[in-house]
């Protein structure tokens, strides 16, 4: 297991395989294994178990463990994937995005066969089904009572639980009879744990977050570390019991929905310009797109206020002994800001390759190395820029209506 807290494994339960719409044609189990591996990742969800060519892949080429898990390549894996659910609900249309996890490859065969009537499976690997999320959720619950069930990506406008354009402002209101069943949510790339946490019926739930990858080298932007065993039965007891050791988060400023605007206009609202001058595009007099830092407000009920700076270790730890959390930015990115060129060129890989090689991962460069190890694994400008990443020593320019925001170090 990679480095860090005794007792935990690090998850990335939300990626997506080949045959999912606007995703990469490597996501294969070659180089999903490969690459956790050099993320740091213990646990991979498959992703897309409905679609079935990669049901068929998964079925031939997965093993399973003792540990009521699957292996690949020496990377454990749980069968998962996101539904997008559309549905008309109170006079509107509800587009919800689920994260659906079974234990068994044979329970993930009995639920995409009973959602074969309400959708086509195989025209993409992330299906859109005619179920409500409360249908979809006693659907999985009636296939294998083990299942879980995790509103993805919770606050983004149009496929988020709590969405501006398509959510609710409850999960009672979603779920109805069935929210108690519904023990976590994922953040997303644009809200953080706090931010969540702000939600009366989230202090008390789990909030987990992860990469939602759509290419082999996104795996793990996100993570979060569950305490416990690396098992099913320690996944979902981590999962129900809040048993969360920490999670990794993109700054939430960088996520694509964070702020309220237009990207045709150039228009991007925080909060107090948002109450200053409403909603309305002061461009094209449209409705703006109501980012998640607006909803967030909205539904808590209250106005967020800025995180206490990280601990010298990375860590943002508040006082009701919620799960810890670390805001990082990717290595490739921190290495290709130092050397002034692009984060896929030959001179990034290089090093990021030799970093990981020498520290032993991603996570641990971003998170866990010293400043000697780092200063051992590469050279002393991109030692230090990791070191100041972690420390949250960055300059951010939120992002808003799909267009992702930007993180950058200072001094680079």
């Amino acid at each position: 297991m990679v480095a860090g807290l005794a007792g935990s494994f690090v998850a990335d339960l939300h990626i997506h395989s080949p045959f999912a719409f606007a995703c990469s044609k490597s996501l294969t189990l070659d180089n999903l294994a490969s690459w956790a591996q050099r993320k740091g990742i213990d646990l991979l969800a498959t992703g897309d178990f409905t679609h079935p060519q990669w049901a068929d892949g998964l079925q031939s080429q997965l093993t399973l463990s003792e540990d009521g898990l699957y292996e690949y390549g020496g990377v454990s894996f749980v069968p998962g994937t996101e539904i997008s659910c559309v549905y008309r609900q109170d006079g509107r249309t509800r587009r919800i995005h689920l994260l659906v996890m079974v234990p068994t490859l044979e329970a993930a065969a009995a639920f995409t066969g009973r959602l074969e009537e309400y959708g086509k499976l195989e025209s993409d690997g992330r299906p859109t089904v005619s179920l409500s999320a409360r249908e979809l959720l006693e659907t999985a619950l009636d296939c294998c009572p083990k299942s879980l069930v995790i509103p993805a990506h919770a606050w983004t406008p149009w496929y988020g639980v709590y969405g501006s354009k398509a959510g609710f402002d409850s999960l009672d209101e979603c779920f109805h009879d069935l929210a108690p069943m519904v023990r976590a949510v994922e953040s997303g790339l644009s809200s953080d744990p706090a931010m969540n946490r702000a939600v009366p019926e989230l202090a008390h739930r789990s909030v987990v977050s992860f990469s939602d990858a759509h290419s082999p080298g996104n795996l793990g932007r996100e993570v979060t570390a569950f305490s416990g065993h690396l098992s099913w039965d320690g996944l979902t007891a981590a999962v129900n019991g809040g048993d969360i050791a920490y999670t990794v988060e993109f700054y939430p400023e960088e996520g694509k929905y964070h702020y309220s605007g237009h990207r045709k206009c150039g228009v991007s609202l925080g909060t107090a310009d948002l109450e200053r001058n409403g909603s309305i595009c002061p461009v094209c007099g449209r409705q703006l797109t109501l980012g998640v830092l607006h909803r967030v407000n909205e539904v808590s009920g209250q106005t967020r206020v800025d995180e206490r700076e990280p601990d010298a270790d990375g860590f943002i730890r508040g006082d009701d002994g919620a799960p810890p959390y670390a805001r990082l930015i990717p290595l490739r990115e921190i290495i290709a800001a130092v050397r002034g060129v692009g984060v896929n060129t030959r001179t990034v890989t290089r090093e990021y390759t030799a970093i990981t090689d020498a520290v032993g991962s991603e996570l641990d460069a971003l998170l866990w190395a010293s400043s000697r190890d780092l200063g051992t694994a590469t050279e002393e400008p991109v030692a230090r820029a990791i070191l100041q990443a972690r420390t949250g020593h960055v300059q951010v320019t939120p992002g808003f209506d799909g267009q992702y925001g930007t993180v950058s170090l200072p001094s680079h």
